[in-house]
């Protein structure tokens, strides 16, 4: 399955009432939404025709979040469905999932894209490749490390893969402690070390798999109650795959 069928039965599935996405590029990813959403890309290029009330802010992620209502567009500031496509190394990744925490509930989803590189040098920070994932794989392993409470699965999508977090932390306020500590151990040179388990995807669902977890079923039920929901529970409603 490719990574855009995944996304469009993301929105299918999940039934979201926002979406947010970083790193727009031509409109791909942006154009399966069909409510209201924000898309952030300093230099985006709408090629495909996009069909629901969008925001397009032509500016850097960590610019927007700082904004004093980043989420103004939105009729709620609640974000149940997030794509992140943008500046292709590790640190920008896991600000832009940091920033987007912000505006979460339990039941909302946060999907990271090109989480897979299939060899050493479509992992490298600079470019030198044709596909390029860079080193983004290592925010996730940055959640799982410092934020266990979530749940980041990776999904064996061509070409390159994803990673689905489940029952985020909004009380987190778009702080991780120990960022900066990270930093200094994985910013390393060229070539990267990646884990054998990243590029034989041995921790990798099937898509298949994930998208008949029937977790998605009960997403949509768990936001509408009103004294809202706790993480426990959106873990329990994906027992099956989380494991």
């Amino acid at each position: 399955m490719r990574r855009h069928e995944f996304l469009q039965a993301m929105h299918e599935l999940t039934r979201p009432r926002t979406y947010v996405e970083t790193g727009v590029h031509y409109g791909e990813s942006l154009t399966l939404s069909r409510v209201p959403s924000i898309g952030i890309d300093p230099d985006f290029s709408i090629r495909r025709e996009l069909l629901g009330d969008m925001q397009l802010a032509r500016t850097t992620s960590d610019e927007f979040f700082a904004r004093a209502r980043p989420l103004a567009h939105l009729p709620t500031t609640v974000i149940d469905l997030a794509f992140i496509d943008g500046m292709h190394l590790a640190e920008y990744a896991l600000r832009d999932y940091l920033a987007l925490e912000r505006f979460t509930a339990a039941t909302s989803v946060v999907v990271f894209d090109d989480m897979l590189p299939r060899s050493i040098d479509e992992a490298a920070r600079h470019r030198h490749t044709g596909p390029w994932t860079g080193d983004i794989y290592k925010a996730a392993q940055a959640l799982r490390d410092f934020c266990p409470e979530l749940i980041v699965l990776e999904v064996d999508t061509t070409p390159t893969g994803l990673v689905v977090v489940l029952a985020p932390d909004a009380s987190r306020g778009g702080v991780l402690p120990q960022y900066d500590a990270w930093l200094d151990v994985a910013l390393e040179p060229d070539p990267q070390r990646v884990p054998d388990e990243v590029l034989r995807r041995t921790r990798a669902l099937d898509p298949e798999r994930l998208l008949a977890s029937p977790g998605w079923r009960q997403l949509p039920m768990l936001r509408r109650r009103r004294r809202g929901v706790d993480r426990a529970a959106v873990r329990a409603a994906f027992a099956d795959v989380v494991g």
